[in-house]
């Protein structure tokens, strides 16, 4: 298993050397000159001149491509003979450790995103630790809801096969993955946070952290996460219902489970104890997609519920032309894809150990 995980991490950082490549280069053909987007309206040919010299926009294509790559390595290279801008001052990089070979500085540093483009030069790695908890908290929770309540009712359509039940449930789950997300998401906000409001005390619009009525105080209103993570989970609940209903009805027809229902046991306890972790799997490989994609698909909920996450700060982002704030955070949805992926492989041993890694 070591070996295996090995060897996914290397396929994994082999992806994201690809993701860091495609994003770069698209971002980086785009009309427009960067320099101009940081300085608005206050540009003047000596600032833009700075500017350009001091994020390396003034640099060679391929030689801007090569410092972008150094920057977001854990490990990278400086030289002190070198006067572009990523080598001036290693020391402004969150490093571990630094081996010198004359002018040659090798560093073990937390990968650089650069700095924003639109908020005064913040880095763009306080920019996402500021919203990535909260879309983690939004995702988590919606998935929680989707997968407590799928493989519930999943269960239950197996159980009542092609009753009137299942046929409900299978005609909801339809709709439920047939409605685009940011139609649900204004169609729930309305309900329940303008038409039902003195009834569910819900609003349309609000995210994790609210400040008082003072402006003084920052406070959680968990409340606020009820509609975003319900209309999140509103999909891959559908998915989950329709999955675990199939799975569980092919291993219930099985030859291991005619012979337990041959010894007497209770068709409770044959799902219990025999059916249910072996039907697991497809459920599994649904969950896992659906959490990672969630971190990017969350966008417009966020942004129609005004939940202050990832994915309305890509679409901010978007509108300013933030392009390492975008970068980053595209960099960053693609390490969680390839850390899930690798997670979910083992589970997949831990529920089934018939699974050869090889």
């Amino acid at each position: 298993m070591f070996q295996y995980i090995i060897s996914k991490l290397f396929y994994g950082i082999l992806t994201l050397f690809g993701v860091a490549t495609v994003i770069f280069f698209l971002f980086h053909i785009l009309p427009g000159d960067p320099a101009r987007m940081m300085l608005d309206q206050r540009e003047n040919t000596e600032q833009l001149k700075n500017i350009r010299k001091k994020y390396g926009f003034d640099q060679p294509f391929l030689k801007q491509y090569v410092y972008y790559i150094n920057d977001i390595s854990p490990l990278s290279v400086h030289s002190a003979s070198d006067s572009s801008y990523f080598f001036l001052d290693p020391k402004k990089y969150n490093s571990f450790f630094v081996i010198n070979f004359g002018e040659i500085k090798v560093v073990l540093k937390a990968p650089y995103l650069r700095q924003s483009f639109q908020k005064n030069g913040k880095n763009v790695s306080e920019v996402l630790e500021e919203t990535l908890p909260n879309t983690f908290v939004l995702a988590f929770s919606a998935i929680t809801i989707a997968i407590i309540i799928g493989i519930f009712l999943g269960i239950l359509c197996a159980i009542f096969k092609d009753s009137i039940y299942d046929k409900l449930v299978a005609v909801l789950s339809t709709l439920g993955m047939s409605v685009p997300s940011f139609f649900s998401a204004i169609l729930v906000a309305w309900v329940f946070g303008f038409v039902l409001h003195d009834l569910t005390g819900l609003k349309m619009t609000g995210s994790l952290y609210e400040v008082d009525d003072f402006g003084e105080n920052v406070y959680i209103n968990w409340r606020n996460l009820i509609l975003p993570s319900f209309v999140l989970g509103i999909r891959p609940l559908a998915v989950i219902i329709q999955l675990m209903r199939n799975s569980l009805l092919e291993v219930l027809n099985e030859d291991y489970i005619r012979t337990a229902r041959a010894k007497g046991l209770s068709e409770f306890k044959i799902i219990k104890s025999h059916a249910l972790k072996n039907s697991l799997n497809p459920v599994i490989t649904a969950i896992s997609g659906w959490f990672a994609s969630m971190l990017a698909g969350a966008v417009f909920v966020e942004y129609i519920f005004n939940w202050n996450g990832l994915g309305k700060e890509i679409v901010n982002s978007l509108n300013t032309l933030d392009l390492p704030v975008i970068m980053g955070s595209v960099l960053t949805i693609a390490l969680f894809f390839v850390i899930i992926n690798i997670f979910v492989d083992v589970i997949y041993k831990w529920l089934d150990p018939r699974v050869n890694f090889r």
